[in-house]
């Protein structure tokens, strides 16, 4: 008898585990995830710009014009300095090429969702090695990598919107192709998400979150000369709330809608869009602005810098 209760007990310690990864990763990796937009933001990567954007070829990288490495960082760590003021852990990327000055666009590096980090795929040559430096920080972080985008695809984190835990919004653009989406879209299904929308960018536009913005549970704000109708149908049919920015040359120039969510109702936005500003506010959502003019000389803004690891 002893030995036929022994027995089962060695049996059941050989059986799998099968619970859900991200029941457990608080416990074996650590306490990241996001499955939102506007969950309060707990924990984010960035990179603070090294000897990268000291001298480089402005033309070449794709940036506006040339800048001043000093302003550029004063600026970058005014965005930083206002995560902490909130309570925001801000994790950096230590390692990275000293020929990719746009590596401070993090967001476009990786993709977060509830069980772990995508590794982006950049679709131009001038930024491609920089996700390897982020790949690296997050195994220091004990990050889940849940994917790298592979083959022939090419991704960008800035096109793809949690929706909420059962939905996203994937665009395809000049930065990410159907050969990404349909990788993206297997990692969606396998984790439970019941719902895709697939969008695109116009040509005059590079990602997604440079025409619309998901602001409150229920409220998203999109460029409305840009962003497709049908979907505007499709988040009207889950109870948003559309504005409509009011300026197309904030949207574009200013890049009025590449904001960051704080909590929800609460974004930060650089300043000098006075004009989304105040629609916001009209509807409720608290802004606050930062100066960022020289980080925008790169077009990238303050959700461009900004990888979330971890909301609610």
């Amino acid at each position: 008898m002893f030995l036929l209760k022994n027995d089962s007990f060695h049996k059941k310690q050989l059986l799998p585990d099968e619970t859900p990864f991200e029941y457990q990763l608080k416990s074996v990796w650590g306490d990241w995830g996001v499955s939102s937009e506007v969950a309060p933001l707990r924990a984010v990567l960035m990179r603070r710009p090294g000897r990268e954007i000291e001298e480089f070829d402005w033309q070449q990288c794709r940036f506006r014009s040339g800048i001043d490495p000093v302003k550029f960082r004063e600026q970058f760590d005014s965005l930083v300095y206002l995560y902490k003021q909130y309570g925001i852990d801000v994790y950096f990327v230590q390692e990275q090429r000293e020929d990719r000055p746009n590596a401070v666009y993090v967001r476009d590096l990786l993709f977060m969702m509830p069980t772990g980090a995508i590794i982006c795929r950049p679709a131009l040559p001038v930024r491609r090695g920089e996700e390897v430096a982020v790949a690296k920080q997050l195994a220091i972080l004990n990050v889940p990598i849940v994917r790298t985008i592979t083959g022939n695809g090419t991704f960008e984190g800035a096109d793809c919107f949690w929706v909420d835990r059962k939905t996203v919004i994937i665009a395809t653009s000049k930065r990410t192709n159907i050969d990404a989406f349909e990788q993206l879209e297997f990692e969606f299904k396998r984790i439970g998400v019941e719902k895709i929308i697939h969008t695109t960018v116009p040509y005059s536009n590079a990602h997604l979150d440079g025409m619309m913005s998901i602001v409150d549970y229920s409220t998203v704000i999109i460029n409305p000369i840009q962003v497709p109708y049908d979907l505007c149908k499709e988040l009207s049919s889950k109870g948003f709330t559309i504005i409509e920015a009011p300026s197309h040359d904030e949207t574009q120039q200013n890049l009025a809608l590449n904001m960051v969510v704080i909590r929800p109702g609460l974004v930060v936005q650089a300043a000098g869009n006075p004009l989304t500003k105040r629609i916001l506010e009209d509807n409720g959502i608290e802004v606050v602005n930062i100066d960022f003019d020289e980080v925008l000389k790169g077009w990238g803004s303050v959700h461009c810098c900004t990888a979330p690891l971890k909301r609610g």
